[in-house]
């Protein structure tokens, strides 16, 4: 988990003396002096250009510890624009602080016990509720989830080339996934029956896959790979010249991405994040991915932006160096069986230097065994009521 702050460069302190040496004001306490007829006006020195670094075989360096986090949602919320103005920024940003805020006040060590079923509604601070804290709420119910010590969603929007994003998916227009062909309805109204032919609590196969530890709750991983919303939305990335690793921190899932390979493997060959394949295109890392996993493409929550995807989705990606301290990433999903229009979304990543940790899911994790012992005991308090 990370707290990113923005660091003020040295370019950034060289223009503020420059500006106070060009005001010419007199030191306190010092004599004005006339100044002399052929005396030149201080300039600022003008800030050194930044170079793509590259790797020893050329190629842009993209290694390093990158973070996705971000207030700015998947999809467009509403009839707002692709883009929100300074004000609306700073109204979400600002509220995302005030969150924060609220979250790490001291607990009262005196208040009474919460109501039996918890308290749905009471959880939230005061105001208008954002994206984020609607699925936060969402995820713990009227109980709670996690305290929100652990919460490090990122406070900021996206911002590309100055300008406020107020979603992540740029095309179509409206920022959103488009519809689902007849046969993408289809797909998806199966998936749903499969999921009701039994309770959701009946065996550990039935539980999401990242109660599982099998991936993360939102798509971390990828591809395409996505802010979570709730923390951990880090990376790590290591560079060779035949293959570019990609470790998430979330559940450490890592991709293998294969560089200028000639084919995908067999289509029976479906692992998890998929099969990818690298290339450069200029200064552009390209990785196009097939093969994803039936039971990842499967999922169809607000995080996942697979919707019930068929074995012929392809989404490509695309990596550029565009600073010293970010990476602009883009993806594109095709899936004509599924979508009715192919989608493209972009989130910035931004160079942090703190490490990555291991996620270990299952370590000192009793979710699943309360889970399923939980609803067993339920199950026997009905039948002996039954009795």
């Amino acid at each position: 988990m990370s707290r990113i702050t923005t660091p003020v460069t040295g370019a950034a302190i060289a223009l503020a003396l420059a500006g106070m040496i060009a005001t010419n004001a007199p030191l306190s306490g010092q004599a004005q002096t006339a100044k002399p007829a052929t005396a030149k006006p201080a300039t600022a020195k003008p800030a050194a250009r930044w170079v793509l670094p590259r790797t020893p075989d050329g190629k842009p360096d993209l290694q390093g510890n990158w973070t996705n986090e971000t207030q700015t949602p998947l999809e467009r919320q509403g009839a707002q624009g692709g883009t929100l103005t300074d004000d609306q920024a700073r109204k979400i940003e600002d509220r995302a602080r005030f969150v924060e805020e609220y979250r790490d006040k001291a607990s009262d060590p005196n208040r009474a016990a919460p109501p039996k079923g918890g308290e749905a509604g009471k959880l939230a601070p005061p105001g208008e509720r954002s994206f984020i804290e609607q699925i936060a709420e969402a995820a713990g119910g009227a109980v709670g989830g996690y305290n929100g010590f652990w919460l490090d969603p990122g406070l900021n929007v996206i911002r590309i080339d100055g300008v406020a994003r107020s979603s992540i998916i740029i095309d179509p227009p409206n920022g959103r996934v488009p519809p689902l062909t007849d046969l993408g309805k289809k797909r998806m109204a199966e998936i749903n029956a499969r999921a009701r032919k039994y309770g959701e609590f009946d065996h550990p196969e039935m539980r999401p896959l990242a109660d599982r530890c099998l991936l993360s709750f939102g798509s971390n991983a990828g591809p395409p790979m996505l802010p979570n919303y709730f923390y951990n939305n880090n990376y790590t990335i290591v560079q060779t010249p035949d293959h570019i690793m990609i470790m998430a921190e979330m559940v450490h899932d890592v991709r293998i991405i294969r560089m200028n390979a000639k084919a995908h493997v067999n289509a029976r060959n479906q692992p998890w994040l998929g099969d990818s394949i690298g290339r450069w295109e200029g200064d552009t890392l390209v990785v196009e991915t097939t093969n994803i996993h039936p039971m990842q493409r499967e999922q169809s929550a607000i995080l996942w932006a697979y919707r019930g995807a068929s074995e012929n989705l392809k989404v490509t990606e695309r990596f550029t160096r565009t600073g010293p301290d970010t990476i602009l990433y883009r993806f594109t999903m095709e899936d004509p069986t599924v979508f009715t229009a192919p989608f493209t979304g972009e989130v910035p990543y931004t160079k942090i230097d703190e490490m990555v940790y291991e996620y270990a899911c299952h370590e000192g994790n009793y979710a699943m065994t309360n889970i399923l012992s939980g609803e067993r005991k339920r199950e026997a308090a009905a039948a002996e009521k039954k009795q």
